[in-house]
């Protein structure tokens, strides 16, 4: 139970800041998901795809987690575990959006 409300906390916080982004890059109609290392954008994504892609993803990583059983002896390891991914997953999101930013108002956007 308290596997599945660290899930909900980390995955409605996710979908919060996405919607926040959707709404602050409105005027995109595409999204950068991908750079090469010199900050060049590989290709692009409709935005509410782009915007969906982490949330969506850590959700199923979530639920997979509150749903697996530990190996035996394992089970101390669980929420530690669990507390990992979900801010790793947040990091994720958040550099995500920040590279966004920066690439868009580089571009002028």
């Amino acid at each position: 139970m308290l596997l599945a409300a660290i899930g909900c906390a980390f995955g409605a916080v996710m979908i919060w800041l996405a919607l926040r982004a959707n709404t602050r890059f409105s005027g995109e109609r595409r999204l950068p998901m991908q750079w090469w290392l010199n900050g060049e954008v590989t290709w692009y994504a409709p935005r509410r795809v782009a915007l969906a892609f982490i949330p969506t993803l850590a959700i199923g990583i979530f639920g997979f987690t509150a749903t697996t059983k530990p190996r035996p002896g394992d089970e101390h390891l669980v929420i530690p575990v669990m507390l990992f991914m979900g801010f790793l997953c947040l990091g994720i999101q958040l550099l995500y959006l920040y590279l966004v930013s920066k690439t868009l108002h580089r571009n002028g956007g």
